[in-house]
């Protein structure tokens, strides 16, 4: 059975973990007010979404 040779550093382990992080979603701009807000979702600070309005928002 293969066995190390030495003891693998933190660095080396917490380099090779880096590339299973999750990818940060992506963000889009709202036509109607400018917001950010994930394509093909309803934008959340407007309520519009293609072009129609589709939720009430309250204004706090």
């Amino acid at each position: 059975m293969a066995v190390p040779k030495r003891k693998v550093s933190k660095r080396r382990v917490r380099i090779r973990r880096a590339a299973h992080r999750k990818p940060t979603p992506p963000v889009g701009t709202c036509p109607e007010c400018g917001a950010d807000s994930q394509p093909h979702r309803v934008c959340p600070s407007c309520g519009h979404y293609k072009g129609r309005q589709v939720l009430t928002v309250d204004a706090d």
